[in-house]
C-alpha cells in the first residue's frame, strides 16, 4: 500500500474523533497492518516529568515504562527529535524489549507548546527496513496527532 493512501486512510478514520487513545490504537493498528516490514508499532505516552508508559501498540509485549535517560524512545522524548536507527547493535543505549528487534524509527508526538506528550516507535527484524516514505509517514501522522489532539490554548 501506498505511504499517502495509509495517512490519508488514518486521518479520514479518525476524522471525528476526539478521544487520543483512540487515535493512538487507530494509527498503530493501520501502520501496523500496512506494512509486512513494521513487526512492533505502538505509542509511549510521557506520564510525569521525564517518564514514557506504553501506550496502545501492535505486536509482542513491549516495556512498560521508559525513562527519558533510557533508550531510542528515551531519546526522542528528550530530545523531541525523531530518531532514525538502521542497526540498533549500534547504539548501546537501545533497551532491547525485543530479541529480535534489529532498525527501529521513534517519532516524537509534540503539543502546540512543543512539548513531547508521546513518541511513536515502530521495530523491523530486519536491518535498515524503514525507507524515506516510511519516515515522513511517521513523522506526518506524529505532526497531525499533535495538532488535532494536543493544542493547548
Amino acid at each position: 500500500m501506498e505511504h499517502a493512501e495509509v495517512y490519508e486512510r488514518i486521518t479520514a478514520i479518525l476524522e471525528d474523533e476526539d478521544d487520543w487513545v483512540t487515535a493512538m490504537a487507530t494509527v498503530a493498528c493501520e501502520l501496523h497492518n500496512s506494512f509486512e516490514h513494521y513487526h512492533w508499532t505502538g505509542f509511549y505516552r510521557t506520564v510525569s516529568p521525564e517518564v514514557l508508559k506504553i501506550g496502545p501498540y501492535q505486536g509482542g509485549h513491549g516495556c512498560l515504562t521508559i525513562t527519558f535517560d533510557r533508550g531510542i524512545c528515551g531519546a526522542a522524548a528528550r530530545t523531541g527529535e525523531s530518531q532514525i536507527v538502521p542497526n540498533v547493535h549500534e547504539r548501546p543505549e537501545h533497551i532491547a524489549c525485543s530479541s529480535t528487534t534489529n532498525s527501529e524509527i521513534v517519532i516524537p508526538v509534540k503539543n502546540s507548546n512543543g512539548d513531547v506528550v508521546a513518541v511513536l516507535d515502530v521495530d523491523s527484524d530486519e536491518f535498515d527496513a524503514f525507507s524515506e516514505d516510511d519516515i515522513s509517514l511517521a513523522q506526518g501522522i506524529c505532526e497531525w496527532l499533535g495538532a488535532t489532539y494536543h493544542s493547548v490554548e
